[in-house]
């Protein structure tokens, strides 16, 4: 398995750029600042994703001063040709996107997962450990669908059921409701609140079988044996229907659900101190490496397939033992890294490509 062929157009700053990278070893795209290397991993991300990384105006993908963009992907699964195409749009108030898996439209994430799963780390990644719950939700989320591809209509359930709980508390506009929008409320609670119990109870199995991952990869990065203990933590206490029926009031006053999988977050200790507020910038990116090596590790186990590794600027960011550990500890199999820093000394890549000569 792996990305034979990549093709961008009018793509960010790209007219026309085709990468041939390495389909089972490292293709280091290796130029100055400023050259396009990490709107290639952007590419490839939203072959896999629909989305980017860096953004989530997906006009910005967009080539200035163009309407239209393309991404092309060839790859293999085994003996299977596979070709992707993401086209984008610019409209006059919108811009719309049309992905293509070999001339069929996937009808959901899952169905993208189950064709490229990837593990990215970029400069912001540290981010799921010292910003906010939502950066963690994220990366549960990803995780759940690459892991269990199916798990990805459970994902998208919750979040029709959340879009339709929240339209009708914003309708009723702060006044309590009559009894026709209790009745309606009581239709959209009872989906709620069986949805969510399901997607913790996924979330809270992928913790499970992750946390000793992850506390593996931080003491192979961070060469120490710090303790990392990885909690799920509910937005509410007890059941879920209690919890609704108790924040109903403060739900209608603000016009979205208050409790529920969206507002939950995962606790990251070293030590028994808090991660996010306790640790130095070391331990907090040795952590978010973990996190991802981890995810890229479970993915392996639980599907038998290698997913592509995607390493933007990465090791800039480290000093040089962190970052021949890191070396060390990457997985066998495709491996896309950008730089504009010479290579550790431990690097040896299959394939290096000056993406400033190669437009």
């Amino acid at each position: 398995m792996g990305l034979h062929e990549l093709t961008l157009r009018d793509f960010r700053l790209f007219d026309e750029f085709t990468l041939h990278p390495d389909p089972e070893a490292v293709t280091v795209l290796l130029s100055p600042n400023g050259t396009g290397k990490t709107s290639v991993l952007e590419a490839v991300y939203a072959l896999a994703t629909a989305g980017s990384f860096r953004t989530t105006t997906a006009s910005d993908m967009i080539r200035t001063p163009h309407e239209l963009a393309e991404v092309h992907g060839i790859l293999f699964q085994g003996e299977r040709r596979v070709q992707v195409d993401l086209t984008l749009h610019r409209g006059p108030r919108n811009t719309t996107k049309r992905m293509l898996v070999n001339g069929q439209r996937p009808t959901s994430r899952a169905d993208l997962a189950e064709v490229l799963p990837l593990t990215v780390f970029t400069p912001e990644g540290v981010d799921v450990v010292r910003q906010g719950p939502e950066h963690r939700r994220a990366l549960l989320t990803n995780l759940l669908t690459d892991v269990s591809p199916p798990t990805g209509d459970l994902v998208e359930r919750f979040a029709k059921v959340l879009q339709q709980r929240n339209a009708l508390l914003r309708g009723f506009q702060g006044t309590y409701p009559t009894s026709h929008q209790r009745d309606e409320l009581q239709v959209w609670d009872a989906e709620f609140c069986a949805a969510a119990e399901l997607l913790v109870a996924a979330r809270e199995s992928l913790l499970i079988q992750l946390s000793p991952l992850v506390a593996h990869f931080y003491q192979e990065l961070a060469h120490h044996t710090l303790e990392v203990t990885t909690d799920y933590e509910k937005s509410w206490s007890g059941g879920i229907e209690v919890s609704l029926r108790r924040a109903l009031d403060d739900d209608v006053r603000r016009g979205y659900s208050t409790v529920g999988p969206h507002r939950d977050d995962v606790n990251l200790r070293l030590n028994d101190r808090d991660a996010r507020r306790q640790a130095s910038q070391g331990e907090q990116r040795s952590l978010a490496l973990a996190l991802r090596l981890a995810g890229h590790e479970l993915v392996q186990q639980q599907r038998r397939l290698v997913p592509l590794l995607l390493l933007d600027d990465v090791f800039s960011e480290l000093d040089p033992m962190r970052s021949n550990r890191l070396l060390d500890l990457l997985p066998a199999g495709q491996t896309l890294v950008t730089t504009a820093s010479p290579l550790p000394e431990a690097m040896s890549p299959a394939i290096i490509v000056n993406v400033s000569e190669s437009r």
